[in-house]
């Protein structure tokens, strides 16, 4: 968090939150009342000052103020940054680079989704073909295509398959899962709302 941030937190402490202000969508851009930022300086900023509260609500901090996050669908978006060829590096929509991943998933839509030390993000749509070659089998070995499509496809049917996803050293196993599930099952709120009796900002 910046030091401007954490300044400002502790000279005016009792901010109201805001809410239904802020978004993230699947691609990883953040959008303000639905209108994308384009200003690569102020997505930096958001990026740098995104966290999650103990309830499980995703924020940007605002200097002293409180801005809960809409998710479209996870609270981040993971992009491969390796170049072709090269062993499968990852790095979330806010810049930070994700160094371990201890779990995988495939839902109905064909959505892969990562749970890495940052928490659980969905791999960016445009960057899954780059990610194949680091699908394998039990043995640690490539699959062919027309293989690799046919054991996603059953786990898009919610199928538990022989599919892992190599990461650095760590080969980990990738389980089918339902959208829907995905935010009890990461314990995050999709869409924070304003609390009963909470004063309202906008």
């Amino acid at each position: 968090m910046d030091d401007l941030v954490a300044r400002g937190m502790a000279r005016w402490p009792n901010v109201p939150s805001v809410y239904g202000w802020l978004s993230l969508d699947r691609r990883g851009h953040w959008l303000i009342k639905h209108e994308r930022i384009g200003n690569p300086l102020v997505a930096e900023f958001i990026g740098r000052n995104y966290a999650r509260d103990q309830r499980g609500r995703w924020f940007f901090q605002n200097g002293p103020q409180r801005v809960f996050v809409t998710l479209d669908y996870a609270p981040f978006v993971y992009r491969v940054v390796s170049p072709e060829g090269s062993p499968l590096a990852l790095e979330a929509h806010n810049g930070k680079p994700a160094t371990s991943v201890s779990g995988a998933w495939l839902d109905e839509n064909g959505a892969l989704l990562l749970e890495t030390e940052l928490g659980i993000g969905t791999v960016h749509d445009r960057d899954l073909e780059r990610l194949l070659p680091a699908l394998i089998d039990a043995n640690g070995d490539p699959l062919a295509e027309g293989v690799l499509d046919g054991l996603m496809e059953l786990a898009q049917q919610g199928r538990a398959v022989p599919l892992w996803l190599r990461f650095h050293d760590s080969n980990v196993k990738v389980e089918p899962i339902r959208s829907a599930a995905v935010p009890q099952r990461f314990g995050f709120v999709a869409r924070p709302v304003q609390p009963a009796g909470e004063e309202e900002c906008y």
